[in-house]
C-alpha cells in the first residue's frame, strides 16, 4: 500500500480535512505518466483515452503500477502532481490514477478536482509573503476597487490595505485581512480575487494574507493602511446542494 492509498481510504472514510490531506500528497508525489511517444527534449506528449468519463491522462504513484497497466515498454515521464494537474487545467481533461492497479487510490479525478486543487495551490502561506516585506505605506489603488472590495469581505472582522515594498524592492499592495474563521481562508481570497476582476483591475497587484489579531506586523500597518469595514452579516439562506469541487474548503470526494 502506498501513501496515496492510505490517504485515499481515509479520505472516503473521513471528511473536509482527510481530503485535503490526500489532495496535498497527490500535489506532493512524483507521478508516472503514460505519454503518447518518446520525450522530444522538454516536450512530452501525454496519451488520452477517451473512456466513458470522458478524455482522461493515466499516471501512477509507481513504475511497478505502470508497467503492470502496460505489460510492456511504454514512454512515460515522471512528475509532481502538481505540474501535472497545472498543465491539465482548462483542457477539459481527467486524470486516470492508478488505474487498473487494483489499489485503494485507483480513481478517475474530474477536471474540476484538478481546478479545485490548483486554486488551493495557488494560495500563497501568508509567513512566507510577510517574511518578504521591507516597510509599509500609503495604499495607491482606485476608487472602483475599494468599492469591489467591500462586499467580498464578508466574514472579515478588520481588513487593512497598504502600499508595500519588498525585499526585492518590488512595489505593490496588500490586503490583510484579520478574523476570518479558521479554514474560510481559500474562500475569502477567491471572492476577493473575483471582486478585482470585476473592477477591472488585476488580481495579480494586490496580495492577499491573513493575520490574526496579536500578529506582530500589524504594529507596522498602523497609521500607514487604510482600514476597510467589512459589510454587516446577510440573513442565512436555506442550505442548497453545491456542486462538487465548487467550495474551496471541501475538496471532492471521489469514490
Amino acid at each position: 500500500m502506498t501513501e496515496l492509498d492510505r490517504l485515499h481510504d481515509a479520505m472516503l472514510a473521513g471528511g473536509d480535512a482527510e481530503g485535503r490531506a490526500f489532495y496535498r500528497a497527490l500535489a506532493d508525489a512524483e507521478l508516472f505518466v503514460l505519454l503518447q511517444d518518446e520525450p522530444l527534449g522538454t516536450a512530452l506528449t501525454p496519451r488520452v483515452f477517451d473512456l466513458a468519463e470522458g478524455a482522461v491522462l493515466l499516471a501512477f504513484d509507481s513504475e511497478e503500477r505502470l508497467a503492470g497497466f502496460a505489460d510492456h515498454a511504454v514512454p512515460y515521464a515522471a512528475l509532481p502532481g502538481r505540474v501535472i494537474a497545472a498543465q491539465m487545467v482548462g483542457q477539459g481533461l481527467s486524470l486516470g490514477l492508478n488505474l487498473g492497479s487494483g489499489a485503494g487510490s485507483e480513481v478517475i479525478l474530474p477536471p474540476e478536482a484538478l481546478l479545485w486543487l490548483m486554486q488551493m495551490l495557488d494560495q500563497a502561506p501568508p509567513e512566507a509573503l510577510q517574511a518578504r516585506i521591507a516597510s509599509f505605506m500609503a495604499p495607491d489603488v482606485p476608487q472602483s476597487v475599494l468599492a469591489a472590495l467591500v462586499p467580498a469581505l464578508g466574514g472579515v472582522v478588520q481588513a487593512h490595505l497598504a502600499g508595500v515594498r519588498y525585499q526585492d524592492g518590488r512595489l505593490g499592495q496588500m490586503l490583510a485581512l484579520i478574523g476570518v474563521s479558521p479554514g474560510a481562508e481559500a474562500r475569502t481570497a477567491r471572492a476577493v480575487t473575483e471582486a478585482l476582476a470585476f473592477s477591472g483591475i488585476e488580481a495579480g497587484v494586490l496580495d492577499v494574507v491573513f493575520l490574526t489579531e496579536g500578529d506582530a506586523v500589524l504594529a507596522a500597518l498602523a497609521g500607514r493602511s487604510l482600514v476597510i469595514h467589512a459589510p454587516a452579516p446577510t440573513p442565512v439562506e436555506p442550505h442548497r446542494p453545491a456542486a462538487p469541487g465548487s467550495d474551496p474548503l471541501r475538496p471532492p470526494i471521489l469514490r
